[in-house]
């Protein structure tokens, strides 16, 4: 089916339809929004596990 996936002209038709769609002043403004939502998902993940470690699950008696 799909032996190679992903090629580098895959992902130029790819970046040429986002260009296309979104129009060149608004990527900027888009790439910004997705580094800082993925900063806020690393940093929630990281405090998820931090909890975790820290308040280690214990059964209830029975």
């Amino acid at each position: 089916m799909l032996r190679n996936g992903l090629e580098p002209w895959h992902l130029m038709i790819l970046a040429i339809v986002v260009i296309v769609l979104f129009g060149s002043k608004k990527l900027p403004d888009t790439a910004r929004a997705l580094g800082k939502s993925m900063r806020i998902l690393k940093s929630e993940a990281k405090a998820m596990k931090e909890t975790d470690v820290q308040a280690p699950r214990t059964d209830p008696p029975a």
